[in-house]
C-alpha cells in the first residue's frame, strides 16, 4: 500500500515533536502520532521505523535546531560573550521544546552516524566558544561537561517548577553562568 499524500518522514516527526512538546517525550507512541496524522499505526512504517526509529529522529531534529540556534547565537563572539549568549539560546530552547529538549540529553550511539555528526558540530562551537581561555582539550572537555551539566540542572529544575520563590530566575541563571565563566577563568590562570 502506497504512503497516503501528503504525509511524509519530515511531517511524521514534526507531528511528534509537537505532541512531546505538549505531553511530553514519553507520551510518544506511534498510536498518538497516526491519530494526529489520521492514519493507521502501520502507514507510520513506509515513514520510520517504529518508535525507536521515530525517536530516533526526534533527537536528530532537536540536536539539529539546537546546534542551528547556537551557531547563529555564537556568531563574532568568543569567550564570556559566547558563553553566555548560547547560554540563553541553549535555555529558550529547551523552554519552546521541553519535550523534545530531553530527547537531546542522552549521548549518540555509534550507529547514528547523523546525530554523531551534530553532536560533533555542537562540540565544535563549545571549543571554539571556550578558545580564548586556553584550555588543554582535556580541560575543555571537562568545561563543556561541567556548562552542560550547570545549564541542564538549571534549566530542569526550571521547566518542572523547582523554582517557586518570587525572585527573578533569569537573573539567577545570569548569576550562575557567569560563575561558571569566573571559574573557567580561574582555571584559566592555574595552567599559566
Amino acid at each position: 500500500m502506497p504512503p497516503r499524500r501528503g504525509i511524509d518522514q519530515a511531517l511524521v516527526v514534526q507531528t511528534a515533536v509537537q505532541l512531546a512538546d505538549t505531553n511530553g517525550f514519553e507520551a510518544v507512541t506511534l498510536a498518538a502520532v497516526a491519530e494526529q496524522l489520521g492514519i493507521r499505526i502501520p502507514s507510520l512504517y513506509n515513514h520510520v521505523a517504529g518508535l525507536p526509529g521515530l525517536r530516533s529522529l526526534m533527537s536528530l531534529w532537536a540536536m539539529r535546531e539546537a546546534c542551528d540556534l547556537l551557531r547563529r547565537s555564537a556568531v563574532g563572539k568568543a569567550g564570556a560573550d559566547a558563553i553566555l549568549s548560547m547560554a540563553d539560546t541553549y535555555r529558550e530552547f529547551a523552554h519552546a521544546h521541553p519535550g523534545v529538549y530531553r530527547a537531546t540529553l542522552r549521548a549518540a550511539t555509534p550507529e547514528e552516524t547523523e546525530l554523531v555528526a551534530v553532536a560533533q558540530e555542537m562540540l565544535d562551537l563549545l571549543f571554539a566558544a571556550l578558545r580564548p581561555y586556553n584550555l588543554s582539550i582535556d580541560d575543555t572537555l571537562h568545561a563543556i561537561r561541567a556548562l552542560r551539566s550547570v545549564l541542564h540542572g538549571f534549566i530542569d529544575l526550571e521547566i518542572i517548577g523547582g523554582f517557586g520563590m518570587a525572585l527573578d530566575r533569569d537573573e539567577s541563571f545570569h548569576r550562575l553562568i557567569r560563575g561558571y565563566i569566573a571559574g573557567i577563568e580561574v582555571m584559566r590562570s592555574e595552567e599559566v
